[in-house]
């Protein structure tokens, strides 16, 4: 995980949220209620959210009472400790199989695309082979707009008529990959529907496909979100949890919003690890999430 980028990234959050953090705790203040409670009014008006403010200043307030700290100081050791520990989780195991299949899901207007070529971005430059399936064929410009980023990454894409059906598309592709040995296969997938029953039973049919030809794919359900609809991302991804098992999160846009407290709420109310960031709309503007160096970047001195 690139500092720069991230730090570059977060000035928005960083500037509008915990920098007054940053600064209420280097006015060398005496750790008491009113300092909590000017926390927590932070924590909240940084979409950090209720629920996930109350679960920190909870924890700070046992470990102040518990372990004795008194300077401002250690109580800012504190908070970054309980941010960092909130957003640690087991390391998703990646499998040698191949293809490794790669579901991506979310709705219009995430991000979705472009962070699918940013996905494929990243494994070519490992020196991996990548095939993009563009199994959104119910928004017009889905498809060219996955066609034009396989050209600019230099990755095929497997693609059928607008309209079509998306399994046809998805089953297509996994024979595709198997039979080159692709170590990748990335699948699009819509993002809206004429209703939420619709695009959930429309993508448990997807994964149905998927399964019938390699029984323990999907290896990752990645599920897009934008950093900059706080709060009402979690509201989105409840959504696609209930329907599709997610197991990552590719946090977007963290670069236009000062509301990249979020993070915190997604972890800690979904359960679910942010996997990938986007800081940036160039291909290289992605990074792996690392909590410690995030949390680095959120109370970074400026």
């Amino acid at each position: 995980m690139s500092n720069e980028s991230v730090d570059k990234g977060l000035t928005k959050t960083r500037r509008g949220v915990f920098s007054r953090i940053t600064r209420m705790m280097t006015a060398k203040r005496k750790i008491d209620e009113d300092l909590l409670e000017e926390l927590e009014e932070i924590l909240i008006s940084g979409d950090v959210g209720v629920d996930t403010t109350l679960h920190l200043i909870d924890h700070i307030r046992k470990r102040v009472k518990k372990e004795g700290y008194e300077t401002s100081d250690e109580m800012y050791a504190i908070i970054r400790q309980e941010v960092q520990d909130l957003l640690i989780a087991p390391p998703h195991q990646e499998i040698s199989e191949k293809p490794f299949v790669m579901l991506v899901v979310g709705v219009n207007g995430t991000g979705k695309t472009t962070s699918i070529a940013k996905l494929g971005y990243h494994y070519k430059q490992l020196g991996k082979s990548v095939l993009l399936a563009a199994a959104d064929t119910f928004r017009a410009a889905a498809i060219e707009q996955l066609d034009l980023w396989g050209e600019r990454i230099g990755c095929e894409v497997i693609k059928h008529q607008s309209g079509s059906d998306p399994a046809a598309v998805v089953f297509d592709a996994i024979q595709a990959a198997k039979a080159r040995q692709t170590d990748y296969l990335i699948i699009d997938t819509a993002g809206r529907l004429h209703t939420k029953v619709n695009l959930m039973n429309e993508l448990q049919k997807i994964r149905r496909v998927i399964e019938r030809q390699i029984p323990d794919a999907p290896h990752e359900v990645v599920l897009v979100l934008d950093a900059g609809n706080g709060q009402n991302a979690i509201s989105q991804a409840k959504q696609f949890i209930e329907s599709v098992q997610t197991d990552t999160i590719f946090l977007t846009k963290l670069d236009g919003t000062a509301k990249g407290g979020a993070v915190l709420s997604i972890k800690q109310k979904l359960g679910i690890p942010v996997k990938y960031i986007g800081v940036g709309e160039k291909m290289d503007d992605m990074e792996l999430f690392d909590p410690q160096s995030f949390v680095q970047s959120l109370f970074l001195k400026e």
